[in-house]
């Protein structure tokens, strides 16, 4: 069977909001997801409602308006007809970007030819900590059942070769039940990180978005949202029964203009890491992401399609990937996906000209970009997710459409973006400019 190419038609976002302190909180993520699914309809008139086959949503929390099949609530808001079928997707921070590889596997082989994957997560009402280490609590029959013999690990797809630095035994016997902040800090440990080295990377990271604000990078990427401004008490308790004034929303809240390195010298640890090897703390509220509640939407189509409806696609995808890693060393993830990604669009590291990387961590962008061979220079180059927020199950959908514009703006071919996922994998994907 020859497959079909897939395009990128267009993308947007909601600008990211704080989670549980931001100026989303007041409002249903259904509704402000079918605000963002009308606009990128509405600026696409040749792509008529009937022409959608299937609406893919990637989240990760669940919360109560998106009980059951939450892009089924929020297709029919928008306006779409009920004949467009819906699914939801969980890959934990990758499932907005596992949800458009659904989409473009279905266009490829022809079932579909059109559909938008939606990415749609709101972190400050059901916040859950993922555990701190051997502070865990677990019984020791779970423990035992948690314990990988020799033999599982041999027959197991391995990995480990895809890092030049070897994981240490100590992390290797330690629980896998462990925070994201803890996977951080073994990371660094792993590379012998600084914390002036994750700092100053947030300052970049920080100074970048300011300046791609400045410049109106970000002008059509992000769909203004109307929102009810949430009421706050003095110890900025939401009040869910005061009414708020209607606003519009469209600054990402992450954004910290002025950062610098004495700021974030002061910056304690995340409280509940440890270092296995009693090194420094090096991760901060500061060299992190934050948690943010936010919607993305990217619109697919067969480029066939594309070309019979006269559309200008924004890029063509043409690889993806998705592999597993030691939990321990969650953040590394994106490296072995993104070989895969690699191989799967034949062509290598070294003509990747921008990526979009996740930033859940500086401590996991530095050691993942050093394994790949990809130069700091073409990664993020309008700021990443410690500015401008890390939505969870929204971030992969942005990160694609974010990519494709720069590569537009830039006039570079090809681009990739990628992410680490909880529980330890990674996923990536990587388009060529059309």
């Amino acid at each position: 069977m020859e497959l079909k190419n897939v395009v990128l038609i267009d993308a947007a976002r909601s600008a990211f909001a704080r989670g549980g302190r931001g100026m989303m909180v007041a409002t249903r993520l259904d509704e402000a997801g079918a605000q963002v699914l009308r606009a990128v309809m509405e600026r696409n008139p040749k792509v008529k409602p009937s022409m959608v086959d299937d609406i893919g949503m990637g989240n990760v929390m669940g919360v109560a308006e998106l009980a059951g099949i939450g892009a089924n609530v929020i297709a029919r808001m928008a306006g779409l007809p009920s004949e467009v079928s819906t699914f939801d997707s969980n890959r934990q921070c990758g499932s907005s970007m596992e949800t458009l590889h659904r989409i473009t596997q279905s266009i490829m082989v022809g079932a579909t030819e059109c559909g938008i994957a939606l990415g749609v997560e709101r972190m400050g009402r059901t916040l859950a900590g993922g555990g701190g280490g051997e502070k865990t609590r677990i019984t020791e029959f779970n423990r035992k059942r948690l314990e990988q013999t020799e033999e599982q690990r041999n027959l197991a797809p391995n990995h480990d070769d895809d890092f030049s630095v070897p994981i240490p035994d100590y992390l290797l016997d330690a629980t896998p039940l462990m925070s994201m902040t803890q996977t951080a800090q073994n990371v660094a440990e792993m590379y012998n990180l600084s914390r002036e080295a994750l700092d100053e990377y947030t300052v970049d990271s920080q100074r970048r978005t300011a300046e791609a604000y400045d410049n109106g990078i970000y002008k059509d990427e992000i769909i203004p949202l109307e929102v009810e401004t949430p009421v706050f008490d003095d110890e900025g308790k939401w009040l869910e029964e005061e009414r708020g004034e209607q606003a519009v929303f469209d600054q990402d809240e992450g954004l910290r203009r002025g950062t610098n390195m004495e700021g974030l010298a002061r910056l304690k640890p995340v409280g509940g890491i440890q270092s296995y090897s009693d090194q420094e703390l090096l991760i901060t509220a500061g060299n992190s992401c934050p948690t943010n509640d936010g919607i993305s939407v990217a619109l697919l189509m067969s480029e066939e399609k594309a070309m019979e409806l006269g559309l200008e696609p924004m890029a063509r995808i043409i690889g993806f990937g998705v592999a597993g890693v030691k939990p321990q060393v969650m953040g590394l993830g994106p490296v072995p996906a993104t070989k895969k990604a690699l191989r799967h669009a034949g062509i290598t590291a070294d003509q990747i000209d921008r990526v979009e990387f996740n930033e859940a961590f500086a401590a996991q962008v530095l050691p993942s970009c050093q394994e790949l061979g990809i130069p700091l220079d073409k990664v993020n180059v309008n700021g990443g997710s410690i500015a401008i927020g890390h939505p969870l199950g929204a971030t992969g959908a942005r990160l694609v459409g974010t990519v494709a514009r720069e590569l537009r703006r830039s006039g570079k071919r090809y681009g990739l973006s990628t992410q680490c996922i909880g529980a330890g994998m990674g996923i990536s994907t990587i388009i060529e400019a059309v």
